[in-house]
């Protein structure tokens, strides 16, 4: 994943209001942003109208939903994409596991950018040895493996759906506090933040008016690629059986459930699999597009 460039910054305070104004109209004319946009709609709306596009419980152990021999029924026109070892309906449980994802998604994603946004301006702003502290604390946590550190706290919290969203939250910030730290630093040497200083500006004021908004394409730029790394990182846990917890549905989850029946039903792996790597691929598209449109020197080239 390449980092999102430091743009070039005008002397003024405040961003070009052209730019952020045509955001959308740039984004929707990129064919792979659009192919994003549309799959993370799917996505979207199957979460929120599940209840009523396929009309079964996702816990639910329907009669009808084995073989004769307790074997999972393959696709079929009364089970679109078949069944669970227990009989569930599969589609059911994938629209419920996208709520799942998407849930845990924006809510582990948005604190870690609260709070690497908040060390990262913090460090670069004051410096000295405020910013020593915060960065060397931030070096020690990318010293260990993401995964590692997250099955580590998942294993000492009981596992829940808001527990994995901050487990991950709180191994998901560093690379967004070393981002915002390497803007802030170059934001604080510029000319009109000394002019601020000069007349007197208090510290709040210059970074809510001045540094955060120019901080803010690189935010949302990052906010928007970190949902596909929270999405894989929450699949990854649960399947390791130390995310979400059955009976909830998540997609890693249905994977862990099902994989011992990998080679006679294939489906239960396959279909689950692909919803992730779709969401996954979905905002990482999403998220190329945005740097590109939001970084100042790639304008004028498309």
């Amino acid at each position: 994943m390449t980092n999102p460039i430091a743009p070039d910054l005008p002397s003024a305070g405040h961003m070009p209001a052209k730019p952020r104004a045509g955001v959308w109209r740039r984004l929707v004319k990129r064919p792979l942003a659009l192919l994003g946009l549309l799959i993370v709609a799917i996505v979207v709306a199957g979460a929120i109208l599940a209840p009523w596009l396929t009309g079964y419980d996702p816990n639910e152990q329907m009669f009808d939903g084995l073989t004769l021999e307790g074997s999972p029924l393959p696709p079929n026109a009364k089970f679109w994409l078949g069944t669970d070892l227990l009989g569930r309906d599969l589609l059911t449980r994938i629209l419920f596991g996208a709520r799942t994802s998407l849930i845990i998604g924006i809510v582990a994603n948005g604190v870690a950018l609260l709070i690497g946004t908040l060390v990262g301006v913090s460090a670069g702003y004051f410096r000295g040895w405020i910013g020593s502290a915060l960065m060397r604390f931030t070096d020690l946590m990318m010293a260990f493996p993401a995964l590692l550190l997250a099955i580590c706290l998942a294993a000492v919290f009981e596992p829940s759906l808001w527990i994995v969203a901050m487990v991950i939250a709180l191994v998901n910030w560093v690379q967004t506090a070393r981002v915002v730290y390497t803007e802030t630093s170059s934001l604080s040497e510029r000319e009109f933040i000394d002019a601020e200083r000069t007349i007197g500006a208090s510290a709040p004021r210059i970074l809510i008016r001045h540094i955060l908004p120019h901080l803010l394409p690189t935010i949302i730029v990052w906010g928007t690629l970190g949902i596909s790394t929270t999405v894989l990182l929450e699949a990854t846990l649960s399947y390791l059986g130390i995310g979400v917890q059955p009976p909830t549905a998540s997609w890693g989850n249905i994977i862990f459930e099902n994989q011992t029946y990998f080679q006679a039903a294939p489906w239960l792996v396959f279909f689950p699999g692909a919803a992730i790597l779709a969401l996954a691929l979905a905002f990482n598209l999403i998220g190329d597009a945005l740097r590109d449109i939001l970084d100042p020197t790639q304008r004028g080239r498309e």
